[in-house]
């Protein structure tokens, strides 16, 4: 009887598959394998994302340097330019330096501006020199052409510096 019933248990069984435990060993193989891999994929995320950090810290200790340079200077190339008078850069729109605008604020001798808009075509282009030169002033440049500058410059603007130059 029970030589029977292990026959019927074994019957039950089916077949055995003889090559399960070489299948099992490959498989075991295959995740380590893919395991290994993940790790080393998340490894390189954290060292990635660590690169980032630094890159965006270092990124912004630079512009900031440079944007208070640039800042500084264009206020004295706007009062050279301008025989006095207030200029500033400011950011706007963002605490993020780096997402956030710039705003520029001129305000030549003797008038009250709200808007660089209501500036003259003259005193624009001559606060777009002094911000470019203080760009210059601050990052050097082996050479730049200025095609045209004094264009928007009305006569007494260009005689007036004309006569300092002298």
């Amino acid at each position: 009887q029970e030589v029977r019933r292990l026959r019927r248990e074994v019957d039950k069984a089916d077949h055995v598959n003889l090559a399960a435990i070489d299948e099992y060993e490959e498989t075991a193989a295959r995740h380590g394998h893919l395991a290994a891999q993940i790790e080393d994929l998340e490894t390189s995320k954290r060292e990635l994302l660590a690169i980032i950090e630094e890159l965006d810290t270092l990124s912004r200790t630079k512009f900031l340097e440079t944007f208070e340079k640039v800042r500084e200077k264009f206020q004295k190339q706007f009062q050279i330019l301008f025989n006095g008078g207030e200029a500033d850069l400011k950011f706007v729109g963002s605490n993020d330096v780096l997402e956030a605008g710039i705003d520029l604020i001129a305000k030549p001798p003797g008038k009250k501006m709200r808007s660089i808009k209501l500036l003259s075509g003259g005193e624009k282009c001559m606060t777009a020199m002094a911000l470019l030169f203080a760009i210059f002033e601050v990052k050097p440049a082996p050479f730049c052409i200025l095609d045209e500058m004094d264009a928007p410059l009305d006569d007494a603007n260009v005689k007036r510096r004309s006569e300092e130059r002298r």
